[in-house]
C-alpha cells in the first residue's frame, strides 16, 4: 500500500510540473491535510461516545442478552461453535457494532472472535465453516446507523449528514444477506469437492 501511495504521490507532482500547476497541487495537499486533522476530530467525539456505549452494553449483561437473543440464529447459521464459547457473545457484539457503523470498533471485536474461533478450530491451516461465515458476514458490515460516516459528513461540513441512513441501510442489509447466502452455498459446493 505504501508503493502505491508513494506513486500516486510522485505522479501527481510530475503531472502538475509538467502541466505547471506544481502550486495548486502543492496547495491541494494542503488543504486535504488539514480537511483530514478536521476530519479526525470530528470522529473521536462520536467514537468515544458508542465506544463507551458499548463498553456499558457489556458491562450491563446487554451483550448477553443480545447473544441469547441471536442464539437461535448463530445455531443455524454456525454450526461448529461450542455452546459454551464466548465467540458466540462477541459476534453478537461484533454484528452490534456494525450496526451502529462502528466498524473501528468493530474490528478489534472481529479479530477477538476469529481468534476465540481458531482456538477451537482442530485442523489450524484451515478455517471453519463459522470463520468464513463470520468472515463474510463482518466484511459486509450490516449498518442500522453509519455513526462514522455522519460523523465524517459533519466533519466536512455536510448540510444534511442523515440523509446517507436509508441508502446505507438498504445496501448493507443486501450486502450482509448476500454474505451468507454465498457462505451457505460455498460451504454445501466445498463440502461435495472433498
Amino acid at each position: 500500500m505504501n508503493y502505491i501511495f508513494f506513486i500516486l504521490f510522485i505522479s501527481a507532482i510530475l503531472v502538475g510540473a509538467f502541466n505547471g500547476t506544481l502550486s495548486d497541487v502543492v496547495n491541494a495537499m494542503l488543504t486535504s491535510c488539514d480537511t483530514a486533522v478536521k476530519i479526525a476530530f470530528s470522529l473521536i467525539g462520536i467514537m468515544a461516545f458508542w465506544l463507551g456505549i458499548m463498553r456499558i452494553a457489556e458491562k450491563s449483561g446487554l451483550v448477553q442478552l443480545v447473544a441469547k437473543l441471536l442464539k437461535p440464529i448463530t445455531k443455524i447459521l454456525f454450526k461448529d461453535i461450542k455452546k459454551d464459547s464466548p465467540a458466540v457473545g462477541d459476534i453478537a457484539m461484533s454484528i452490534s457494532a456494525n450496526a451502529l457503523g462502528l466498524t473501528n470498533a468493530a474490528t478489534p471485536i472481529g479479530l477477538k472472535v476469529m481468534k476465540e474461533l481458531q482456538e477451537d478450530n482442530e485442523n489450524k491451516e484451515e478455517a471453519t465453516d463459522s470463520m468464513c461465515m463470520f468472515l463474510g458476514m463482518n466484511t459486509a458490515g450490516f449498518q442500522i446507523i453509519p455513526a462514522t460516516v455522519i460523523a465524517i459528513l459533519v466533519g466536512v461540513g455536510s448540510k444534511n449528514p442523515t440523509e446517507i441512513i436509508l441508502p446505507t441501510l438498504i445496501v448493507t442489509t443486501l450486502a450482509f444477506f448476500t454474505a451468507i447466502i454465498t457462505a451457505l452455498i460455498l460451504k454445501k459446493l466445498w463440502r461435495k469437492h472433498d
